[in-house]
């Protein structure tokens, strides 16, 4: 049986760290609210010349010196991302173009904070139809880009940067012993649009605002990911008891400590960074799995477990192991 192994991953942070005290002059808020609210201590902001290309690029790179790859040995490159940096081309073809791979195909993929989800199992698919040997997935944003910073809500919980994950064809024997993907489950629903949504686009000739009704993506999130997650722990045939990581979709501290408690998994066994990077949107999860294996957390033959919900409502989640 074909499976899409994990070979490398690598990811990149702006080098301007803005703490949680930054907002303190010019909101009404406190780095106590803050963090009591979402965990987060402080996040990366971009620099006026960096835009999303360019840190999904650094990630390129850093998973490809993982993997001991070059660029040319890639098949396909995705980019999963919310804050590209035109309407057209995609970011995609320049991240294509900054790292030097002259052959293959590259192609963006919208889903908001699940769009690495969703990109990691449109890369799984392309593996296992045969149609690519080996892809890299990159989760990239520049949140700070549409963030209305009178908002207090939600321009103190986002920031950038970009995480990548490359994905190799090989043979298994189709148990869930087996390195790479497991299993995917993917979901959306148009109906939740207006609870968390980008006031501007193309057809207003604006970019717009990030706008979110936090209470409600709360009250959907916990459920939803817990949901998704077990349906994907089913289609792989494994329970709770068998994973070794969870790495979840750093949104925020109590989202994810819900999630974890339906889904049974002890937090010592939750790979948690929201506190020092914030709300990446689709770079939080490869974010997340690069940090965890540099920290020494995740290891070969980890059974991992990792799902994200975002604006659509979108959400999935993906089982594989190391």
């Amino acid at each position: 049986m074909i499976r899409a192994q994990i070979k490398g991953v690598g990811h990149y942070l702006p080098k301007n760290v803005v703490p949680n005290e930054h907002f303190e002059k010019t909101l009404e808020t406190s780095s106590d609210w803050i963090v009591s609210r979402s965990g987060i201590e402080r996040r990366h902001f971009a620099a006026e010349d960096e835009n999303t290309s360019h840190l999904a690029a650094h990630a390129a790179r850093a998973a490809l010196a993982d993997a001991g790859l070059e660029a040319s040995d890639l098949d396909a490159l995705i980019v999963a991302t919310s804050t590209p940096d035109l309407t057209f081309p995609s970011a995609a073809t320049m991240v294509q173009h900054r790292i030097g791979m002259k052959g293959g195909f590259a192609f963006d993929v919208q889903a908001v904070c699940a769009g690495f989800i969703f990109a990691l199992a449109n890369a799984h698919a392309l593996i296992v139809a045969g149609t690519a040997k080996r892809v890299m997935v990159i989760g990239a944003e520049t949140f700070s880009s549409i963030m209305d910073w009178t908002d207090r809500g939600t321009c103190v919980l986002f920031g950038d940067g970009a995480g990548a994950l490359i994905l190799e064809a090989a043979t298994g024997d189709g148990t869930s012993a087996d390195r790479g993907v497991l299993s995917t489950d993917l979901n959306s629903d148009g109906t939740y649009r207006d609870i968390l949504y980008v006031d501007g686009g193309v057809s207003t000739k604006t970019t717009g605002y990030l706008r979110m009704e936090g209470k409600e993506v709360f009250r959907h999130a916990v459920e939803k990911l817990a949901a998704t997650a077990h349906t994907a722990m089913d289609k792989a045939n494994i329970t709770s008891e068998d994973v070794d990581w969870v790495v979840p979709h750093q949104a925020n501290i109590r989202i994810i400590k819900g999630t974890a408690k339906k889904m049974n998994v002890p937090m010592e066994n939750v790979i948690v960074t929201v506190q020092y990077h914030g709300n990446t949107s689709a770079a939080s999860i490869p974010l997340a799995l690069s940090v965890g294996k540099a920290q020494g957390k995740i290891k070969q033959g980890n059974l991992i477990v990792t799902e994200a919900i975002g604006g659509g409502l979108a959400w999935g989640a993906v089982v594989l192991r190391w």
